[in-house]
């Protein structure tokens, strides 16, 4: 669609199983989740059985090691779904998204994006661009996957800073006249999902309308989305189309479908996406040396203002930095840290979980805020992708769940 033009997204086609598929045994949760518990990935393939299953489109970090021997059957599957049937159109546009978990109800709306438009290096000024440093080693691996694959499915969560609630919202304000698409309870505690086919060329025009706004509202250097979650899959597909383009005249590079790449869209203000810290915990180290190495920092003692907290045996020690290093106080300890030669180092969810390893072991917590929503597009554009484990977009089972795929051949 024209209205699309310059706004890095657009609509797309969408593929769901049929309808005698179960979507219970359909629907697994993002590759990249329990990657040291390979036992949740049995559970999850006794429970779709002999089932058709997007598990068997995808191959799950924890196997990553056995990526080389999983690659053809993943894309003999894909093959072999689209060929029988079990995968048909479902859309042709946008999906409208809910996924209800124990966060709440968070909305989204699954399109596609522009990977000319998206750059992961680290003085990236393009309009996407990742919220975390891209460790090239991951890709190729994750490129094997789709070099000849048919299909892809996706787990990549990308935001807009919407606070006005102008694209997604009004979308699901009227879903009640869209075509429902599925409503599924998701395995292993991943709540609900209802989609609904956003395909009327009135409400594409507003989204389109909505997205241009933010975009004609954006500071020098701003960004338009940022890939909140799956940016190495992201990347993936980015390194895919530039190896694709290469063999393509310049003639039929605009409209392939590897130059785009699925995704969810959210809303960063969406009260259902929580951003929760992660925590340092530092191992073999006292409060006074974990102190020396925040010393360029020029933390101070303040209960009252505090950008951190030390967790020793001895108490707690909440500081304020006084010296800056980053516009987060994650960052500038992210970049400390980073300096110590043979720290051994953990990133922690939860606090008690910290107060639990610190009583336990010789080890000193640094318990970190959570990250302000609003802080998130502006630390990007001015410091690059952000230092890693920043911050988590709710728990694991609160990540994508496969559900649409998209063919990234041309038929």
């Amino acid at each position: 669609m024209d209205e699309f033009k310059g706004l890095s997204v657009r609509p797309g086609e969408f593929y769901l199983p049929r309808a005698d598929v179960s979507l219970e045994s359909w629907a697994v949760v993002a590759c990249d989740q329990y990657t040291a518990q390979k036992d949740k990935w049995e559970q999850m393939d006794r429970f779709a059985g002999s089932n058709p299953s997007a598990l068997r489109l995808i191959i799950p970090e924890a196997y990553l090691e056995e990526s080389d021997a999983r690659v053809p059957a993943v894309q003999s599957a894909m093959a072999e779904y689209l060929d029988t049937g079990v995968l048909e159109k479902a859309a042709q546009g946008m999906v409208l998204l809910e996924r209800t978990t124990q966060s709440g109800s968070r909305l989204g709306l699954v399109l596609t994006v522009d990977l000319e438009d998206y750059d992961f290096a680290p003085d990236s000024a393009s309009p996407v661009r990742p919220t975390e440093g891209t460790i090239v080693s991951r890709i190729p691996p994750r490129q094997k996957v789709r070099r000849g694959a048919a299909l892809e499915l996706s787990h990549v969560l990308l935001l807009c800073d919407d606070p006005e609630r102008s694209v997604i919202e009004p979308v699901y304000a009227r879903r009640d006249s869209l075509r429902l698409l599925y409503d599924v309870s998701l395995m292993l505690g991943g709540g609900r999902a209802r989609g609904w086919a956003v395909e009327d060329r009135e409400t594409l025009e507003q989204i389109a309308g909505a997205i241009r706004t933010l975009r004609d509202k954006l500071p020098e250097n701003g960004i338009l989305f940022a890939v909140g979650d799956g940016n190495h899959s992201l990347a993936t597909a980015k390194a895919h189309w530039e190896e694709i383009k290469k063999t393509l005249p310049e003639s039929e590079r605009e409209g392939h479908p590897a130059r785009f790449a699925m995704v969810e869209l959210n809303n960063i203000y969406d009260p259902a996406l929580i951003f929760e810290p992660i925590h340092r915990v530092l191992f073999g180290v006292t409060g006074d040396e974990a102190l020396e190495m925040l010393a360029e920092a020029e933390p101070v003692s303040d209960a009252d203002r505090p950008d951190l907290t030390l967790v020793t045996r001895r108490g707690d020690l909440p500081l304020r930095i006084t010296k800056a290093l980053h516009d987060l106080p994650v960052g500038t300890v992210q970049k400390l840290l980073d300096r110590q030669a043979g720290l051994r180092l953990d990133y922690v969810h939860g606090e008690d979980a910290v107060r639990l390893i610190v009583e336990k072991e010789n080890a000193v917590g640094i318990l970190l805020p959570a990250m302000d929503k609003a802080l998130l597009f502006p630390a990007v554009a001015n410091n690059g992708p952000l230092p890693r484990k920043t911050f988590s977009m709710g728990e694991a089972n609160e990540k994508r769940y496969y559900l649409e795929a998209r063919k990234i051949v041309r038929d």
